[in-house]
């Protein structure tokens, strides 16, 4: 067991689970979120509670409450970078390069990057961590840059997973189309994982010392966008999608085999569709 100090950056969906469950292992935990209100929600949990938006890099309080936080010797970053903000190839990699002058400050020597499988651009093909990136949306591109300027640093060092699509919890992925008409691509696979896989993985950087390293974090099962979204809105009760009939494909399919061999993990939800 270990009294090792953990901080995490965005105890959201994901970050909080991570939190709850380091606790459990003994690890003292720093957390940030950016709502008042949830603060005492994280200290009722044991974590160390912080008020930290990274949109707010010229008020004082902020940097010093990054500061408090990240008195810590590994830092899990878990902020998404905003697929609906029209400025976000300039703002998030601003508010990255801000968190990395605090860091370059602070007692941290290790990182977690949480990114995203969205830095790939479809290639109809299996996707290994050594296939090329050439985002499409903006936010993948902002999330690219920021991975190149964490692996960058050699004041401390960085593992980047790059998540697929995340479901459980609150995010059930029957919610996810259900309803709408004539959607693309139904014959092409799905990129999903569990968060229960995503804190098993992220766990397991931690436990083994995996770091510098890149990972794809994905099911091993890769079901019809059909399959997997008709079968999950049912199962809530909810109108399963239409897909438009023959439509010219574009996917990708991520694997996650260095995760497998690199970890030894095993996936707890290796198939999306009994998730």
């Amino acid at each position: 067991m270990s009294e090792q100090t953990i901080s995490i950056i965005g105890c959201g969906w994901l970050g909080l689970p991570v939190a709850q469950s380091l606790l459990k292992k003994s690890y003292q935990v720093n957390g940030s979120t950016t709502r008042p209100e949830k603060l005492s929600q994280l200290k009722e949990e044991g974590i160390k509670p912080f008020l930290i938006d990274l949109r707010k890099q010229a008020d004082r309080n902020t940097t010093r409450s990054l500061q408090a936080c990240l008195e810590a010797t590994i830092l899990l970053i878990n902020i998404p970078p905003g697929r609906r903000n029209p400025h976000v190839l300039e703002v998030f990699p601003a508010q990255m390069k801000y968190l990395i002058q605090q860091i370059q400050q602070s007692p941290i020597q290790k990182i977690i990057f949480i990114s995203s499988t969205s830095v790939y651009q479809p290639q109809n093909k299996v996707i290994t961590e050594d296939d090329a990136t050439q985002p499409i949306r903006a936010s993948g591109q902002a999330l690219l840059q920021v991975e190149q300027l964490f692996q960058q640093q050699s004041q401390f060092q960085t593992s980047i997973l790059r998540m697929s699509g995340l479901y459980g919890g609150t995010r059930h992925p029957g919610r996810f189309l259900a309803g709408k008409q004539n959607l693309a691509n139904g014959d092409a696979p799905v990129n999903l994982v569990h968060l229960d896989d995503c804190i098993g993985v992220i766990e397991q950087v931690i436990e083994q010392e995996k770091w510098g390293e890149l990972y794809n974090v994905c099911s091993d099962e890769h079901p019809t966008r059909r399959e997997m979204y008709t079968s999950a809105a049912r199962k809530l009760g909810l109108t399963p999608p239409h897909f438009a009939e023959n439509a010219t494909l574009t996917f990708n399919i991520i694997s996650n085999q260095k995760v497998k061999q690199d970890l030894a993990y095993s996936f707890r939800y290796p198939n999306p569709m009994e998730g």
